[in-house]
């Protein structure tokens, strides 16, 4: 009887220290998996959406306000990573992101977003689809306030 409550509490402490994992690795792709579920996408098209839009609210938010939204999402800057690069010398979209980002901010930082959109295959129309969703989520992880920093940032 000794043995098989040993045997059992063995498994229950497996089990306990593999559900210590999951949360980690399941909290990191929420978001990913409520794109694609919502908006009918790629899981590449969500990370690299995803991280472009927080790479251009980034551009727009203090240091202080930016770490306020990767507190409550640490999953924002893996996400950054996997945006495309800009390349401001290619392309239609890449020389208007070029010319319009130097001067006219926001209109350069939506030049820059569509521009990373269409190295996605994704519509600059999606990028209107992903920020609401994006903003309803930070909500969720990081309350009001970080739903209304990314809402500004990227007005």
């Amino acid at each position: 009887m000794k043995s098989c409550t040993g045997f059992i509490g063995l498994i229950a402490l497996v089990y306990f220290l593999l559900g210590l994992g999951t949360p980690a690795f399941s909290e990191g792709l929420e978001l990913v998996e409520l794109l694609v579920k919502n908006l009918g996408i790629t899981t590449q098209q969500a990370e690299g959406g995803a991280g472009s839009i927080f790479n251009a609210a980034k551009q727009d938010m203090g240091v202080e306000d930016f770490k306020k939204v990767t507190t409550a999402m640490p999953e924002v800057e893996p996400l950054m990573a996997a945006a495309p690069k800009i390349e401001k010398s290619s392309g239609t979209l890449g020389g208007i992101s070029s010319m319009l980002s130097e001067d006219t901010g926001s209109l350069g930082k939506m030049a820059d977003l569509y521009d990373s959109f269409s190295q996605l295959g994704l519509s600059k129309d999606m990028v209107g689809e992903f920020i609401p969703l994006i903003s309803d989520y930070a909500k969720s992880k990081g309350g009001e306030t970080v739903s209304n920093l990314l809402k500004t940032a990227l007005q």
